[in-house]
């Protein structure tokens, strides 16, 4: 329930405190003095979006603190523990809004995102705005209402899960097919192709080697003869190798008689006779490699240009031929296998079709039953809305299937008997459609504890017995729970159990609004204002007591 109101510089209020009571609370006041404007001010500290420009002329800051009652099973209690903030048996929240736009909240103290908010909005009011009525007229949002009313939330989410898994099966088919396709119309290009590379079988570096073989091919007759005079000069006739031995077995025969002084060097020696033979292998091993048949070169050269125009052709480095082969052989393997796997595909989709049509026929279910049970309860509220000769009716029928299931829903009405049913718009005069709106909201909010019901012109276009009706049907709501109203109707006013009167004011050059409580002494003047206008008559008053006492 909602205990207090505390507004501060917002709009036209400067300064305003509201303590609010339990049952049927009536705000009446010329138009324009302001009554909307409290709406936009609890609106604003419960996170709703609405209007840019808040904060008051003149002033740094708007600020709205609102304080609720939460019983012990309050739902709001939830939505504070999974945000981390404190819960307990008083709710208080409080919203700022600077001049330069920037919004602060806090919740208990604590403070808090404008998701929050609007989370514990949802626990906390349920508001009918003056442009309700247009998502009344629309079909569209007929289908949400009927879900809210029949609770089927759980039913939602898993068809829309369904829904999800066969929107993601039919990619995955499309995706397949789209690439199979494509490997469909090269097929004879990449079977040619990994032929060729198969044939040719590149390996890694094999380019550059057989490069390097080649040009040493081409340079064996200009530099074979300065090798081999090279090995001749380290070998054992007359070369390196036989001075070197000759110089070791010199300086061994008289070593005993050097003491020692000649050591190092036939070490040295013994070192530099080990690293001649090396290079004498060295060389020996190119003169051999020189030695070749002038068909090698051929054979080298048509490997090398082989690979080199393959590499052209395909546009890719000659070492990356070996992984473009790779590649092309599984596109063959996927064109090869493409079938089975659009086939286990396909079945995937059939059973994701077969999920969600068991969920959506599940769900249309509800929503008939549901359908049938929302038509009986609006003909139960509509009778005490002096409407009991129209009719209701829920019309449940197949659409296209989609995430919320394969169903329309509109409300259609006959308000007067034998005359045919049709859309809300159509049948229903503007005194008729605020009571549809009154009683489907009643039976959307049955079972909602804790809600505070605020109705913002909810009786325009109905007076006489009709606003009576209207009125004493927002009382009857009213027991047991809180209901705020914005009315001009003296019928619905005369029943409130506690009312305020708004009015707007010149002070310092400065238009300002005030809400005030009329107490049973100044109710009758409120009411027969409201009745007659700004000359209140003794007949008008006589009219008020007459309404305040029925």
């Amino acid at each position: 329930m909602l205990r207090s109101l505390d507004i501060r510089d917002l709009l036209i209020i400067d300064r305003l405190e509201l303590a609010f009571q339990p049952g049927l609370n009536v705000l009446t006041g010329e138009t324009g003095a302001g009554k909307s404007i409290l709406l936009d001010a609890l609106g604003f500290v419960l996170g709703w979006r609405g209007r840019a420009e808040l904060v008051r002329a003149g002033a740094d800051q708007g600020e709205v603190v609102a304080v609720f009652d939460l019983p012990p099973d309050h739902a709001a209690r939830a939505v504070l523990v999974d945000a981390g903030l404190p819960a307990g048996d008083e709710l208080i929240l409080r919203r700022v809004n600077s001049a330069d736009g920037r919004k602060t909240a806090w919740v208990n103290d604590r403070r808090a995102s404008g998701e929050v908010l609007r989370a514990l909005s949802d626990t906390l009011v349920e508001l009918h705005g003056q442009q309700d009525d247009r998502g009344l007229l629309n079909p569209r949002g007929h289908r949400v209402l009927l879900d809210d009313f029949a609770g089927l939330g759980d039913e939602l989410t898993t068809t829309r899960a369904a829904w999800r898994q066969v929107a993601a099966a039919r990619r995955d088919l499309q995706a397949a097919e789209t690439a199979l396709a494509a490997v469909r119309d090269e097929e004879d290009y990449l079977r040619h192709a990994v032929g060729e590379l198969d044939a040719l079988d590149p390996q890694p570096g094999e380019e550059a080697d057989l490069d390097a073989r080649r040009r040493m091919m081409q340079a064996a007759d200009r530099i074979r003869e300065d090798i081999a005079r090279a090995f001749a000069a380290l070998g054992t006739d007359g070369g390196a190798e036989a001075m070197m031995g000759d110089a070791t077995r010199w300086l061994d025969g008289v070593a005993d008689k050097a003491e020692g002084a000649l050591d190092g060097a036939i070490d040295a020696l013994g070192r530099a006779q080990i690293e001649l033979g090396e290079a004498q292998q060295a060389v020996e091993d190119v003169l051999q490699s020189l030695a070749f048949n002038p068909a090698d070169l051929e054979q080298v050269e048509e490997r090398l240009f082989a690979i080199r125009g393959l590499a052209r052709k395909h546009g890719v480095a000659p070492d990356d031929l070996g992984g473009f082969a790779e590649d092309l052989r599984a596109k063959l393997a996927a064109l090869d296998a493409g079938e089975a796997d659009l086939d286990a595909l396909r079945k995937a989709l059939r059973g994701a079709e077969a999920t969600y049509q068991t969920a959506a026929a599940a769900l249309s279910a509800r929503r008939h039953t549901a359908a049938a049970a929302l038509d009986a309860a609006m003909a139960g509220e509509l009778a005490p809305l002096k409407m009991e000769r129209a009719v209701f009716t829920t019309e449940v029928s197949t659409a296209e299937p989609g995430p919320d299931g394969q169903d329309n829903v509109a409300f259609a009405v006959a308000t007067n008997p034998g005359a045919p049913s049709g859309p809300l718009n159509k049948i229903a005069s503007g005194g008729e459609l605020s009571r549809f709106l009154l009683a489907l909201k009643v039976c959307l909010t049955k079972g909602s504890s804790g809600l505070t019901m605020i109705f913002d012109e909810i009786d325009r276009g109905v007076g006489g017995a009709t606003a009576d009706a209207v009125g004493r049907r927002l009382a009857a709501l009213a027991e047991g729970g809180q209901v705020l109203v914005v009315t001009h109707s003296p019928q619905v006013a005369a029943l409130g159990a506690h009312h305020w009167r708004v009015a707007k004011e010149v002070r310092d050059g400065l238009t300002l609004s005030s809400v005030t409580p009329v107490d049973d002494a100044h109710r009758v003047d409120e009411i027969a204002r409201m009745l007659a206008g700004d000359t209140i008559t003794a007949e008008a008053r006589a009219a008020a007591r007459a309404l305040l006492a029925g």
